[in-house]
């Protein structure tokens, strides 16, 4: 048995010259590691759809990043019974991406990100937010202004095509 994506995430054509070069996509995911890898599959997949490739490096680093910030809100953000929320822009024909990752829970915050600690060798955790860092241009965290929780972010900024 085949699946088939819903309509509103089947291939699209590519951008045209004149197309608004802004593009948002976002959706709510339930709190589990199975909300977590949906929702980087989803964005996988929307990002190829408008025009940022899987196999190329702003796609691949874009989508780990993602992958990342998702993990930490299941892991460290959920609350039961409430969801996550994800917000993928891509701005001015993929040269920028935005990633946010809101989840319910505000006594967990992240490091600020110029003093995160590095992980011990023993550990077996903490370098989620390190790869985030490595990846991203830059990335930080913010309360929600309109209820509980946060909003980790991270922004991702691609040098034009030569």
């Amino acid at each position: 048995m085949t699946s088939q994506l819903p309509s509103s995430l089947s291939a699209s054509r590519p951008p045209c010259p004149g197309d608004d070069l802004n593009r948002t996509f976002e959706m709510r995911f339930t709190s589990t590691p199975r909300g977590a890898r949906l929702a980087r599959r989803l964005a996988a997949h929307r990002l190829d759809t408008w025009g940022i490739p899987y196999g190329t490096g702003p796609h691949e680093e874009s989508v780990l990043v993602l992958g990342e910030l998702a993990a930490n809100a299941v892991r460290h953000g959920h609350v039961p019974g409430r969801d996550f929320h994800l917000s993928l822009h891509v701005i001015g024909a993929a040269r920028a991406i935005r990633i946010e990752v809101t989840d319910t829970r505000d006594e967990r915050t992240p490091p600020e990100p110029e003093a995160m600690p590095a992980p011990g060798s023993e550990d077996t955790g903490g370098r989620g937010l390190l790869l985030v860092a490595a990846l991203a241009t830059r990335w930080g965290w913010h309360l929600r202004p309109e209820g509980p929780g946060k909003t980790v972010w991270a922004e991702c900024v691609f040098a034009s095509p030569a």
